[in-house]
């Protein structure tokens, strides 16, 4: 009998430790997992309006632009585009011509009163046709009607004048072409886009936002254009037609100038 307890005994003793051990390795091995769930667990999505603004931040300036010019009808949109390509394109030029006219009238007279105490008109001439400018050219035309007396020089200097007044006005009135047809082609995309929305409406019988949006948008769309196209073209006018006074201010006192030294070189001659 005690032989048989002291056996259930031992048999116990040795089936805790085992029952323990497996419990402990059932244990890590759930930690383990619920470990590996939670490194495998993906990162929550961001939500969608953090999505489309983020969207909306990398668009660039042109994309913008090519999505409203297609939202605003190419058929429409093309020919406002065209007026301001041409436009800038006479404008840029106008600008590059009128700066390389400019020129240093006092330095110029300085050079020609010079080149008349030391050479007399054949070395102011050499002075003034190799100056570039209005104002040069002005010159070379007074000092060749030297010899027929001052008054002829005046009246030289006036009328070449006028005629290089007109070469640096040469191209404004495309300029100005552009600014003007440039709303009107966009109003007229208005009207159009009027007609095709009241179209819808007849059509379907009935007033719906859906029906009118899409060509109110076109409509909208195309007066924008014209106007902005109107104002980047306004702007430049404005310079080239600032540029130009500035030069033909330039021009008539450099001749008055010239005229007096003339005058002056001719009494002391």
């Amino acid at each position: 009998m005690k032989k048989l307890i002291a056996l259930f005994m031992l048999s116990g003793i040795l089936m805790f430790p085992v029952t323990t051990k497996a419990q402990v390795a059932d244990q890590d091995a759930a930690d383990d997992t619920t470990e590996v769930v939670e490194q495998a667990a993906p990162t929550p999505a961001a939500p969608v309006v953090v999505d489309d603004e983020i969207i909306e931040e990398d668009k660039g300036f042109h994309q913008v632009i090519k999505e409203k010019f297609i939202e605003g009808d190419p058929t429409y949109m093309s020919p406002v585009l065209i007026c301001l390509i041409l436009g800038l394109a006479v404008a840029i030029e106008r600008i590059i011509t009128l700066n390389l006219s400019t020129t240093n009238t006092k330095k110029l007279l300085a050079r020609v009163e010079e080149a008349l105490e030391q050479g007399g008109i054949e070395a102011a001439k050499d002075v003034t046709k190799n100056t570039k400018g209005p104002v040069a050219s002005i010159f070379t035309q007074g000092l060749m009607r030297y010899s027929e007396g001052i008054e002829m020089v005046e009246k030289s200097i006036i009328a070449y004048g006028s005629v290089e007044m007109g070469r640096l006005e040469k191209g404004l009135v495309w300029i100005s072409l552009f600014i003007s047809l440039a709303p009107m082609l966009g109003f007229m995309g208005t009207v159009i886009g009027m007609i095709g929305a009241f179209d819808a409406i007849e059509a379907a019988g009935d007033i719906s936002p859906s029906l009118v949006a899409g060509g109110i948008k076109i409509a909208l769309l195309t007066t924008v254009a014209g106007l902005i196209v109107a104002i980047i073209l306004q702007l430049f006018y404005n310079y080239c037609v600032s540029k130009i006074d500035s030069l033909v201010n330039d021009m008539e006192d450099a001749s008055i100038s010239l005229v007096d030294i003339l005058v002056k070189h001719k009494l002391t001659k």
